[in-house]
């Protein structure tokens, strides 16, 4: 039973969109939020792309983006694309033409600016070309590159002029008919960021994508992120987000999800509840998470691993979690498997032993969802 079904207050209620999809992901409507990432590679070296593009698919990512900054880029891009995992967004600036080569070369979604794309004839010409070839697109609001006559009506970025911006370029694109579209208005001020947000989601039915831009390091960019999109994902707002830091991309797709999974709002792999560890730790809680989440990465199944020092919280968080192991004393733990105290383990066995039941009870719930899967629809 879902918790959000006997605990209301736990319930997120999204704000309805329209669906549209990018290559095979719907994004909108009741579809699943979507993690994105972007490459940083440069775009022509065609085998790091890929093996980025990889890396972040395996870690989880749904959609990733690449700059195609130049025709030697597009050109390339048709590469990448034929080789990835997962649909491909193209990153356009500046050039409306890299629009059209991008969508020729087979692009799932077109990413344009408004603030430096073009006339509006340019952007018919790339809406054709995204027609012509079954793309769909995104117009990427950003605060920091508005169009020069709403910075000179408004006197600043702010959230009026990012909506005004962004509903002017969904009227050129319903005007033209076309309508596989989302749209973000992306700032690095979380407040600039949040209103905007909130502003166009009243605007429009179109799927939102959410961003933090250059939110800035692991770190900070972290924090800074998970309080700005965590509120709009909190509102119901938002279909697709990406976590922009100065990081690995694969760093992108971890962050996206456990922003996601504390709202409890998408499920990949294994939550690890753990204490901060005190003096009464009955083993090296830290070192041991550690070494837990670098083991178990290759779990995609969604499961709850709890780790806790000692037995103030331990049997009562176990109580919740697929696994567990509170520490004890003289050199052992409980191990808690489905809610219950299972049998003792030694401190200096419990990591390969965690590893061990994980594993197991991830197979389990796997071969559970797939009997569910088979079994007939109730008359």
């Amino acid at each position: 039973m879902s918790l959000n079904h006997i605990r209301p207050w736990r319930n997120i209620y999204r704000r309805k969109s329209r669906q549209i999809m990018v290559g095979s992901v719907p994004v909108g409507g009741d579809a699943p939020i979507s993690v994105q990432t972007m490459t940083n590679t440069a775009t022509t070296d065609v085998a790091a792309t890929v093996a980025q593009v990889q890396a972040a698919a395996d870690a989880g990512a749904d959609i990733v983006r690449i700059s195609v900054p130049d025709e030697a880029s597009a050109k390339a891009l048709k590469e990448i694309v034929a080789e990835s995992p997962v649909p491909i967004v193209a990153d356009i600036h500046f050039h409306y033409k890299r629009g059209i080569e991008a969508a020729e070369a087979g692009a799932a979604c077109l990413r344009i600016n408004p603030g430096n794309i073009g006339s509006e004839d340019r952007v018919r010409e790339v809406i054709a070309a995204a027609r012509d070839h079954g793309c769909s697109m995104r117009i990427g609001v950003n605060a920091g590159s508005l169009e020069k006559h709403l910075l000179e009506k408004y006197g600043e970025p702010c959230p009026e002029a990012m909506v005004e911006s962004g509903l002017e370029h969904i009227r050129i694109l319903q005007d033209n008919d076309f309508h596989e579209f989302k749209i973000s208005v992306k700032a690095s001020d979380v407040f600039l960021a949040a209103a905007a947000y909130q502003g166009i989601a009243d605007a429009t039915d179109a799927p939102i994508h959410l961003g933090i831009t250059e939110a800035g390091g692991l770190t900070s960019g972290t924090i800074k992120s998970a309080i700005g999109l965590g509120n709009l994902l909190w509102m119901g707002i938002g279909d697709t987000i990406r976590v922009s830091l100065s990081a690995d991309p694969v760093e992108e797709v971890k962050v996206g999800y456990e922003i996601l999974k504390s709202l409890g709002l998408r499920h990949r792999g294994v939550n690890i509840i753990s204490c901060p560890s005190c003096a009464r730790q009955g083993f090296d809680v830290i070192r041991t998470v550690e070494a837990l989440e670098a083991r178990l990465e290759h779990i995609k199944t969604p499961m709850s691993l709890s780790i806790i020092g000692c037995v103030v919280n331990g049997p009562g968080e176990a109580l919740m979690t697929d696994v567990g192991f509170t520490g004890g004393g003289a050199g052992s733990g409980m191990v808690y498997l489905a809610g219950k105290a299972s049998h003792k383990m030694s401190n200096d066995q419990m990591i390969e032993h965690i590893v061990e039941q994980v594993e197991k009870r991830a197979a389990e719930i796997e071969a559970e969802t797939a009997e569910e899967a088979d079994r007939p629809a109730a008359e």
